[in-house]
């Protein structure tokens, strides 16, 4: 594989440093705070998955995904840490191991990610919906209170009855479901008129997951679907904003985000004894493209791995990984990393973003879910 980039901006990858130090720094508070981490339970697709498509397929995932934090392929899409892998070490708590992960040699004390790269919501009764995510769950949470309550030597390894009723349960899905209609050929007017029931799907599944005990709801709305360059170079006719993004498919996006925020003002009123927080990732992850000269992003449409070179550098047919593909240097600057998930980088500064409580409704520290 071919090294595409080489940057000496030492300005910028002073900047790389300040920005994760920044987030390692924040950390010590938060854990500090958080004594006993709260137990963590993750539904959503390849943005939160964390091996579960390797897990549970044997997808082959390779290097250079993994190069810099892991040093080595973990399934995660991303040249290192994923949001929730920093959302979790601020906790103080380990990484979320994947529920399909049998060999991860882990009793899954600090809780199991269900998310799988590819999931939508519907149809809800393929692998791995959202549908799909919960009856897993559902299982994994029945087959834990039985080991929990056994006479087994190792019970107390397992997640208890408490534990399920006190942990955080996290949702970021909906990207795809939007995503597959327009790969579909739907037009914008027909993507939009799906996306109630793709709302419908997520609170159906807030509800489930009520029902079985949880009270800590933790919800991520959707990205920018407009400005990933996989989208940007495939769309054959592009009616581009004023920074190079769809602006038919941001705006559908915008178009969820409104009705999800709505959803969880209705359940906020319905659930009146749980905690429902939905974070605005959209307007942070735009803004490291519009603002992308702020954060030292110098190519903030560009694939850090791919091929094709500028303007997006990715091909459907030559993706991360793959012979023939390139990748830029590690101390590059690049908001995207395959054309479709994002880098370490950009993912430390949307975490500290999505710490600062500046875009959460309501406004909550991510600490505030520990167990007190």
């Amino acid at each position: 594989m071919a090294t595409l980039f080489h940057y000496s901006n030492t300005f910028s990858i002073f900047v790389t440093l300040v920005l994760l130090a920044l987030l390692v720094l924040r950390q010590p508070s938060a854990a500090a705070s958080c004594t006993t981490p709260p137990v963590i339970f993750n539904f959503g697709d390849s943005n939160s998955d964390t091996g579960g498509l390797v897990a549970g397929l044997g997808y082959p995932i390779g290097l250079p995904n993994g190069r810099l934090f892991f040093r080595r392929s973990t399934g995660r899409l991303s040249d290192g840490r994923l949001l929730i892998d920093f959302l979790c070490q601020s906790l103080n708590t380990n990484l979320l191991r994947p529920y399909l992960d049998s060999l991860g040699g882990t009793k899954f004390q600090n809780g199991a990610n269900f998310a799988i790269v590819g999931s939508t919501t519907l149809p809800k009764n393929v692998p791995f919906s959202l549908s799909i995510q919960l009856m897993q769950f559902s299982h994994f949470k029945s087959r834990s209170l039985e080991l929990a309550s056994s006479s087994n030597s190792l019970k107390s390894m397992y997640i208890s009855q408490d534990g399920f009723r006190n942990a955080l349960y996290m949702i970021d899905i909906g990207q795809n479901d939007i995503a597959r209609s327009f790969a579909k050929g739907n037009s914008y007017s027909q993507t939009v008129m799906l996306i109630p029931q793709v709302i419908s799907e997520i609170k159906s599944g807030i509800k489930r997951l009520y029902d079985e005990g949880g009270r800590k709801f933790w919800i991520h709305n959707t990205g920018p679907l407009g400005c990933l360059p996989q989208k940007l170079s495939m769309v054959k006719s592009k009616d581009l904003d004023q920074h190079g993004c769809l602006a038919s498919y941001n705006s559908a996006a915008k178009v969820f985000n409104q009705r999800l925020d709505h959803m969880c003002m209705e359940l906020r009123n319905q659930l009146k004894d749980a905690t429902i927080v939905n974070v605005d990732i959209y307007t942070i992850k735009y803004s490291l493209i519009a603002n992308s000269n702020e954060y030292g992003f110098e190519r903030p449409l560009m694939a850090c791995c791919g091929y094709g070179g500028s303007p997006y550098n990715y091909n459907v047919k030559i993706t991360c990984g793959h012979r023939g593909s390139n990748v830029c240097d590690k101390g590059s600057r690049f908001v995207s990393w395959d054309g479709i998930h994002y880098t370490e980088t950009a993912n430390a500064i949307v975490a500290m973003k999505v710490l600062s409580m500046h875009y959460s409704n309501p406004p909550t520290p991510f600490h505030f879910f520990c167990r007190h």
